[in-house]
């Protein structure tokens, strides 16, 4: 795979890149050529980081207004659908949480193939064979716990023992990206049978994660699933909760960044891609978003593993997990939705 991005690499900035503007006058620009203009991103990417961004952007790319539509994971992919449905997405550059969207998109043919420089040192299961996609930052599914919890959960197989009966909440795969992600990998562990086994359990469906996080704190539950980065911010400010690694792995969620084949500005939007992916857009993940980079050299968020024993840690990603999850996500939602009657 790293001779693959190489020579797209190389491809890359040797071609000409042509586009059209939206007063549709030819413009031609070479991979050389100053990134200027208007280019739209669409992220889930909190706006805490967006704010941190913005000083390093202006001094990269001084031409570039960066506009930002700035959603929840699942009213992001709605205003793509809707945009797509209405004849084309007006976006750049996407830079959201769910792993899977990419893969379809790629599938359906709608990303440009871009490998920026900054790709090479990302870990394997990181980034696209196809340099299609490459994920600028990492979010972590995990356990948290009230800190008086008595024998808390040790493994999300854990969260149907009866012992936790009434007392545990999740994300809803229906309203969330990233409960999405976890509610694949457990489908992929234990089947749809863990569904049934978690609704027999009186496991609380909470919807997002700002919503199993407050279940936890106000105590209607005593431990749940959750984003670590939700976890840690929660910490910091002063609430009493433990963090727990599952024994049957994390889920690790690749939030990956790529550019639209009809992207009005392409230039402009690799530009934005390579800041992102640089050493200063990836320390702006971890300080500020409470994230792990994509990029390896740096530490975890504060104090936590770095990235390298995390994915070692968790459920393991491979060649076939993205092309898989675009086929049986659908239906694993249906089965969520019909076994939690949502």
């Amino acid at each position: 795979m790293r001779a693959t991005l190489i020579t797209a690499l190389v491809f890359l900035c040797a071609c000409r890149i042509e586009r059209v503007a939206p007063n549709s006058q030819g413009v031609k620009q070479t991979c050389e050529s100053t990134p200027r203009g208007d280019v739209w991103v669409y992220t889930s990417v909190y706006k805490t980081v967006l704010d941190r961004l913005e000083p390093l952007l202006r001094e990269r790319m001084p031409e570039v207004n960066v506009q930002w539509f700035q959603a929840g994971g699942e009213k992001l992919q709605a205003r793509i659908e809707a945009e797509l449905a209405a004849g084309g997405v007006q976006a750049d550059v996407i830079m959201a949480s769910d792993p899977f969207l990419y893969e379809r998109f790629k599938e359906e043919g709608l990303l440009a193939p871009y490998a920026s420089v900054h790709a090479l040192k990302m870990p394997r299961s990181l980034v696209d064979a196809d340099a299609h996609y490459t994920a600028a930052r990492v979010g972590t599914m995990i356990i948290v716990a009230k800190s008086d919890m008595k024998d808390p959960p040790k493994s999300f197989r854990d969260l149907t023992s009866e012992r936790y009966r009434g007392r545990i909440a999740i994300g809803d795969p229906l309203a969330s990206g990233t409960a999405t992600s976890w509610a694949y990998f457990m489908m992929r562990a234990y089947g749809v049978q863990y569904f049934r086994d978690l609704r027999a359990n009186r496991a609380v469906v909470a919807g997002g994660n700002a919503a199993v996080l407050q279940k936890v704190e106000s105590g209607e539950a005593d431990a749940g699933v959750l984003l670590m980065e939700n976890a840690l911010v929660a910490r910091g400010n002063g609430s009493r909760i433990v963090i727990i690694y599952p024994e049957d792995g994390p889920v690790v969620i690749p939030g990956h960044i790529a550019t639209f084949k009809a992207a009005r500005n392409p230039v402009a939007a690799r530009a934005f891609i390579d800041v992102m992916l640089s050493p200063e857009g990836q320390k702006a993940i971890v300080e500020v978003g409470d994230m792990h980079a994509a990029d390896p050299r740096l530490a975890g968020p504060r104090g936590e593993p770095p990235l390298e024993e995390l994915l070692k840690r968790g459920m393991p990603w491979n060649d076939a997990v993205l092309p898989e999850g675009v086929a049986q996500i659908p239906a694993m939602k249906q089965a969520f939705s019909e076994i939690f009657g949502r």
